[in-house]
């Protein structure tokens, strides 16, 4: 049965006029025809990729930065550019991008190799053969004719929290028996300090090039922002000031452009429920708020599982007390590790993940001299307290407690 004011409702919505033209290029998908303020980053990713077009193979790519520095974007950009220079002069290339976030996609080897394998033609059954089987399929239907192959694995560091870092390592030898074709990885990260925490056999195989991602300021959103505001909304929609303050909620918040397209988005369509004609500043701070919270919760649903283990000590430890300090964290931190089965890092390497958790906004650090005992790291959070429960709960399922 169909209930009158609700059906009222979208009857009424679908009449009114729409303040944007298209939401395409407000999204994290959207590929931009050019790439702005990332000259480097392209000219470094394409001189290691360029071999390629001469049957060389590349060297491997490490890439890495913040979350919205444009490290996809730019990195699709360049290979969408090198496909289409390829296909013009009949060069075997092929390219295959992976993003190892999505889930079941490349949570086990076995899936990884499955999900290769098809992309080259070759079909695998989601179980029942030994790994190793896997391996050999695709390494078949690999070599089968001359060609240089690219792999992009987005997100790698959560496949190697899932799979362990042997599918990389025996990625980057694959190529020790491979008559015909010479395969190539391109790794991309969110986490600046995955690479340091690799097997040293896949560290120095798998990142022999690196390119880093530093955070947009809030001048290089301003001009990206502009840009894709013509291409979403339709003209004069967009008040004054509102780029101005987007760029730089989203330049505070370590100049994540994602962040800032995700704001405006929200923004406009604020406006557009609360039947405004304008986008305005004020739509700009009830979508930051909005945003906040999913935010937060998002990015401790994506960390990898060692923070997750040193921001579930910290919330066990605050329940008890209000300052915690760098050394309680990190005895808390052990214990965690030892009911998971997870290796435990060092105690300076903890420290540099809540300095992480810092910069992310989830606690606050405080350096304190303790005299001839050293320094230590005094430790509060700097969420809201009614979120805690979620997060708990999100931060105990991710460690399987």
């Amino acid at each position: 049965m169909v209930e009158s004011g609700l059906l009222n409702f979208f009857e009424s919505f679908a009449k009114k006029e729409s303040l944007f033209l298209s939401k395409k290029a407000l999204q994290s998908s959207y590929i931009p025809e050019t790439i702005h303020h990332r000259d480097e980053q392209v000219k470094k990713i394409a001189n290691v990729l360029a071999p390629a077009l001469r049957h060389d193979k590349p060297s491997n790519l490490f890439i890495y930065g913040k979350t919205g520095t444009g490290k996809t974007s730019t990195t699709k950009y360049v290979i969408k550019n090198m496909q289409y220079a390829a296909k013009g002069k009949n060069i075997p290339l092929e390219i295959f991008y992976l993003n190892c976030k999505l889930k079941r996609t490349a949570d086990t080897e076995y899936r990884l190799m499955a999900q290769l394998a098809s992309f080259f033609g070759k079909a695998v059954p989601p179980t029942g053969l030994p790994t190793d089987e896997v391996y050999k399929i695709f390494f078949d239907v690999v070599d089968k004719k001359r060609q240089t192959v690219i792999l992009v694995l987005d997100e790698i560091d959560q496949l190697v929290n899932k799979a362990g870092d042997g599918v990389l390592y025996n990625l980057t030898r694959i190529n020790d028996d491979l008559s015909n074709s010479q395969i190539s990885l391109i790794g991309i990260s969110n986490d600046l300090l995955f690479v340091d925490n690799l097997d040293p056999r896949v560290k120095s195989s798998l990142s022999e090039e690196e390119v880093v991602f530093a955070p947009y300021n809030a001048l290089q959103l301003q001009s990206i922002l502009k840009e894709r505001v013509e291409l979403s909304f339709k003209k004069g929609v967009i008040g004054e000031g509102v780029i101005e303050k987007c760029a730089a909620y989203s330049a505070r918040d370590h100049g994540d452009a994602r962040r800032a397209l995700e704001l405006l988005r929200v923004s406009g369509e604020i406006a557009e429920r609360n039947g405004n004609q304008k986008v305005k500043i004020e739509h700009i701070d009830e979508a930051e708020d909005s945003i906040e919270k999913d935010r937060v919760f998002e990015t401790i649903k994506t960390q990898p599982k060692q923070h997750q283990a040193a921001l579930y000590s910290i919330l066990s430890l605050q329940s008890k007390q209000n300052l915690i300090f760098t050394g309680e964290i990190y005895d808390f931190y052990k214990q965690i590790c030892g009911k998971i089965n997870l290796r435990p890092l060092t105690q300076r390497r903890i420290s540099d993940i809540l300095a992480e958790l810092d910069v992310f906004g989830i606690i606050n650090t405080k350096v304190i001299s303790k005299g001839r005992y050293g320094r230590t790291r005094e430790i509060s959070l700097s969420i809201n307290k009614s979120t805690i429960p979620h997060i708990k709960k999100i931060l105990e399922e991710g460690l399987d407690l």
